[in-house]
């Protein structure tokens, strides 16, 4: 396959192989198997290195590690080894694409412009707000939807951890190594998260649980939080809690903002891909949250990156041997001509 390593004559930009998208483990995976493709892939990180896995304290349930490691120590491996093998990483942030012709384009914030061949979106998730009075002016000020950043400042303090998924779980008992006391607020009666998290959440002394129970406004008090207000859904009482944090974590929404009309999204938001990872344009790839929003693990997202790396280098295969694709037409052309097609 075509290399871009190098200077093309006259100066020209070389088209890219592969341009991917996002920092977080779906990408640096599609990074690591692009690259050992030979496809010499580029990786822009965008703003939030390493995605959402750098904000978690500790990994148990990545294969591999059994003695447990950092979310930010698990990047910078996933970085290392991807870089290794060839992919080359810019710290930059993307702020267009244009896939209505090809090859692609890829313009970023610091005003580069990349032409590539394929693309893979790993623009994963970012956190879903309560969207009560208060939250947004005391965000920064008791106000946290990260605990591994944040729960330093919290120590010897009272906290609410809204939720009660996965993330919550693992955020209170996080916090437990800090604040003197979590509550969890949890709109149900029950926690969704999984079975052993649940465990470990209601026999810890340090967590007592608040069920049935939503957070209508967050009080604040010399410019830092001092309360909450909150709502019974089974009696309809009302009640305001006294507490000096609050962290909040109940979902996250996809990074799509480059993709509205441009690439199929589903009703929540998601991009829509088929089982090789394939979105609505050929040649245009996704992989990790900004897809998934069942899994939503380390785990499926580094399989997820690499299976979009691995459909990425058959395109190029396709493409390099004709088969009869006009490029100059539009590409969603191509949608259907691949429908028709056995996969």
């Amino acid at each position: 396959m075509s290399q871009t390593n190098g200077n093309s004559p006259h100066n020209e930009q070389p088209i890219e192989n592969v341009v991917i998208v996002g920092s977080g483990p779906a990408g640096f995976t599609a990074g690591l198997y692009a690259a050992r493709a030979n496809l010499s892939p580029l990786l822009i990180t965008g703003n939030d290195y390493g995605g959402q896995v750098t904000i978690t304290y500790d990994i148990e349930n990545y294969p591999g590690f059994p003695e447990s490691l950092s979310g930010p120590e698990l990047v910078e491996k996933f970085k290392a080894q991807a870089e290794k093998f060839g992919t080359r990483v810019e710290f930059d942030y993307v702020n267009e694409i244009v896939v209505d012709r090809h090859p692609f384009v890829v313009r970023t914030a610091s005003g580069a412009e990349y032409q590539t061949r394929t693309l893979i979106l790993c623009t994963g998730a970012r956190p879903r707000y309560l969207n009560v009075p208060g939250e947004r002016e005391l965000t920064g000020k008791g106000v946290s939807y990260c605990a591994t950043c944040d729960g330093f400042f919290f120590r010897g303090k009272d906290v609410l951890v809204v939720g009660g998924g996965d993330s919550a779980a693992e955020e209170a008992i996080f916090l437990t190594r800090y604040a003197s006391r979590v509550r969890i607020l949890h709109r149900r009666d029950r926690l969704r998260a999984s079975k052993i998290l649940q465990d470990r959440v209601l026999s810890n002394p340090k967590i007592e649980m608040v069920w049935n129970t939503v957070v209508t406004e967050i009080l604040g008090q010399n410019g830092s939080v001092a309360a909450v207000r909150t709502f019974d859904t089974v009696t309809g009482a009302t009640a305001q809690l006294e507490t000096d944090g609050v962290f909040v974590f109940v979902g996250h929404l996809p990074n799509n903002d480059l993709f509205p009309g441009k690439l199929e999204l589903d009703a929540d938001g998601h991009l829509i891909t088929d089982r090789k990872l394939r979105t609505n344009v050929p040649g245009v790839f996704a992989a990790g949250e900004i897809q998934d929003k069942v899994f939503k693990q380390v785990a499926t997202s580094v399989g997820q990156g690499c299976a979009a790396a691995m459909s990425a280098t058959r395109f190029l295969e396709e493409l390099e041997a004709g088969h009869g694709v006009d490029w100059r037409a539009d590409p969603r052309e191509f949608v259907a001509e691949r429908a028709a097609v056995p996969a």
